[in-house]
């Protein structure tokens, strides 16, 4: 009971601990504070001294993932995003494109190498087209083994890591061989960049934080009627239905400016998020990860550096500008976290918004891809 007790409390503090360590370091914060609570989850789950029950980390797993997903979508401004200028949504929908495209055949050709490659190319469009959260949403749908994900999340790391790298280095140069300069545009109104100032802060005071309360009510209710519909509809819970009910009770949502704009929300799923993170880490048994074959790896990384071509040669014969085809890409493959960090190192502040308002959609359209992808495939 005590041990039970505190693995609780261990799954729960850990990520405001880690949001502390990333914060103030910049080796957290490079390592970042998903992949600190996966290690730290792994670790946790294979202590000899201590005994992780799975029963509470899967329930666990079975509660966040809903939760965060309307949580994250709640900020996503859809209409903005279209009026933003017209080659950052061409440029968007074309990374979009070239990781499905990529991830079709991919699967096809590791069909008969690696289990489960038609449920791996679901997550991994939903992972390269909106983020962690859209991977671990469709993993939960598809039924994919705890394995597996670990796996598939350990080479997404490794990977990303290094086209990350590779855009903090000499991406830009290498593109202007190919593609044109971006053109300086009129700066966006001082009030918006206020608001992405203010909205990667938590609300402090009781009126905000009696905002931030409606909204995590608001996504208890999406999650209990999403359940409700799928046993209307289906007569049975159905976790692939519940998860296209909730990210569409989501989207429907953020309609709303009373919703969209409640500070700290974004925030708060990203918080349930990390709890997730370290959870999925207790369940990874690393002698089972040790002796599974880097297949995996090898089709992460397939998908990754195939999808990363094709949307650039794409983009370049559209003629896109080189940062807006960088910080659409940054946003599809790394989500709206990484994209202030890769817009510093452009040197251009331009495109910080359609940069995060690209990752937000992609947040919204990577389940219902991912998941449809998949479904496409099975065999």
């Amino acid at each position: 009971m005590i041990v039970n007790i505190s693995q609780v409390i261990l799954l729960l503090i850990f990520p405001a601990l880690t949001l502390i360590l990333v914060k103030h370091s910049r080796f957290f914060a490079w390592l970042s504070s998903v992949i600190i609570c996966y290690l730290f989850g792994i670790m946790l789950g294979n202590l000899p001294f201590y005994k992780v029950n799975l029963e509470i980390s899967r329930a666990i797993i079975q509660i966040t993932v809903p939760l965060a997903i309307p949580l994250l979508l709640f900020s996503t401004d859809f209409i903005r995003w279209l009026r933003l200028a017209k080659k950052t949504v061409i440029s968007f929908s074309l990374t979009v494109v070239a990781v499905i495209v990529t991830s079709a055949i991919s699967a096809h050709f590791f069909a008969h190498r690696i289990d489960e490659s038609w449920k791996i190319a679901g997550m991994l469009v939903g992972v390269y087209t909106g983020g962690t959260p859209n991977m671990s949403a469709i993993g939960l749908a598809l039924g994919v083994r705890e394995e597996t994900f670990i796996m598939l999340n350990g080479a997404d790391v490794i990977v990303s890591s290094i086209y990350l790298i590779f855009l903090m280095t000499f991406a830009q140069r290498l593109l202007l061989l190919f593609m044109p300069a971006f053109k300086q545009d009129i700066a966006q109104p001082g009030p918006e960049r206020e608001l992405l100032v203010n909205a990667s802060q938590i609300p402090k005071n009781k009126a905000k934080i009696k905002t931030l309360s409606f909204s995590f009510a608001l996504a208890v209710i999406i999650v209990v009627l999403s359940t409700g519909f799928s046993l209307l509809i289906l007569k049975e819970i159905s976790v692939t239905m519940i998860i296209l009910t909730i990210t569409t009770l989501g989207i429907a949502g953020s309609f709303s400016p009373k919703i969209r704009n409640v500070e700290g929300t974004y925030e708060l799923g990203q918080y349930i998020l990390l709890i997730f993170c370290v959870t999925i880490g207790t369940l990874a048994n690393i002698k089972n990860i040790m002796s599974t074959s880097p297949l995996i790896f090898y089709y992460c990384a397939a998908v990754v550096f195939g999808s990363i071509l094709l949307h650039y040669t794409l983009a370049a014969i559209l003629r896109i500008d080189t940062d807006t085809a960088i910080i659409t890409s940054t946003a599809a493959i790394f989500g709206p976290a990484f994209v202030g960090p890769i817009a510093g190192v452009l040197k251009n502040r331009e495109i910080v918004i359609s940069g995060l308002t690209s990752g937000l959609v992609g947040y919204a359209l990577g389940n219902y891809l991912g998941l449809l992808t998949a479904f496409l495939l099975k065999p």
